[in-house]
């Protein structure tokens, strides 16, 4: 049986693209999702790196769900570790006063940024010590009781904002186990764990006020395009620029010299980061993902397109869309 699809959008930044035409790019992505069929649309926090324009998660989220209408949009997530659990109830609070039953809040607890950049957070580095805490406090300011008395979201409180507990570890799958809340694993870029974590959390889950049985999202790399050469072509560009993001240490490196550094042992683990990716046409796509989900035993997927340009990577969703339980073939070829 299908499961629902979803999307992460990076916000990805292209050569010769400013940040305003990345916000534009998520506009359309997301209004072109949310005609598909597919069930949300997450932004990730990230800082100081110069091709994701994601870093003020809250107010792209904002934009965004201005310009859509019903389709759920979140963040994929907070790092909660850089920001007070107060200042970012109050912000996803006001998200779903403006946009009633649309908001998700993921959180994480990974900094989101090289080391210098987490000391211009001014992030302390024990915080991701006190997540599961503040986690807490987070949830307890968006329900009906605060956990410090005489301090409340405002807006915020009562609203409920869904959480989910994002990860790539077990330490992850616990916490979101122990808590009650659904779980999305980042099989996308780390999927060592995948199996390990989801089968860990759903053997320790335990009911909660928003959550009555786990719920697993499993995170994948979809590149679809019309023609499966096409596809290979743009899949094997986007490993050759993580290769030269990454490793190059600014060098300017030929595609024979980024394929045999992808082969080179240092190499193998940004391979690996690749290890759950749907690469090809629309039929081969929904078979992987079916395989996929399978496989990670999720009850959703949430696929992301790295595809090199902006045009690649909307038709990559368009295609995608036949994996979506509802879809027919009419609908994707809109």
């Amino acid at each position: 049986m299908p499961v629902p699809l979803s999307i992460l959008d990076l916000a990805f930044v292209g050569p010769g693209q400013t940040a305003r035409d990345s916000f534009a790019g998520s506009v359309r992505l997301a209004q072109r999702a949310e005609a598909l069929g597919y069930t949300r649309v997450w932004y990730a926090e990230h800082h100081n790196i110069p091709t994701i324009a994601s870093s003020a998660t809250s107010v792209l989220i904002a934009h965004v769900a201005a310009h859509t209408a019903r389709i759920r949009l979140g963040a994929g997530g907070i790092m909660l570790p850089n920001h007070a659990p107060l200042m970012i109830a109050e912000q996803f609070g006001t998200l779903e006063c403006l946009h009633p039953r649309r908001i998700d809040l993921g959180l994480g607890r990974a900094p989101g940024s090289d080391q210098v950049t987490m000391r211009a957070l001014r992030r302390n580095p024990s915080a991701a010590d006190t997540f599961p805490e503040d986690v807490l406090e987070l949830q307890a300011y968006l329900g009906a009781q605060s956990r410090l008395p005489g301090v409340e979201a405002i807006p915020g409180k009562g609203t409920n904002v869904p959480l989910y507990i994002l990860g790539s570890s077990l330490f992850g799958a616990q916490l979101a186990a122990a808590l009650g809340l659904p779980y999305a694993f980042a099989s996308h870029f780390a999927p060592g764990a995948l199996q390990d974590a989801v089968a860990l959390y759903r053997k320790q889950f335990r009911p909660s006020e928003q959550l009555a049985q786990p719920y697993v999202i499993a995170g994948v790399n979809v590149v679809a395009a019309d023609d499966a050469s096409d596809a290979a072509a743009q899949f094997a560009s986007v490993r050759r620029w993580r290769v030269r993001a990454l490793l190059g240490r600014g060098r300017a490196l030929t595609d024979a010299e980024a394929d045999a550094l992808l082969e080179s042992p240092e190499g193998r683990h940004l391979k690996q980061m690749g290890l759950y990716s749907a690469v090809g046409t629309a039929t081969e796509v929904r078979d992987y993902l079916a395989k996929f989900a399978r496989h990670a035993d999720a009850d959703e997927l949430i696929t992301v397109h790295p595809s090199p340009t902006s045009a690649a990577r909307l038709r990559s969703v368009e295609l995608a869309a036949v994996a979506i339980p509802a879809a027919t073939p009419e609908r994707v070829r809109e």
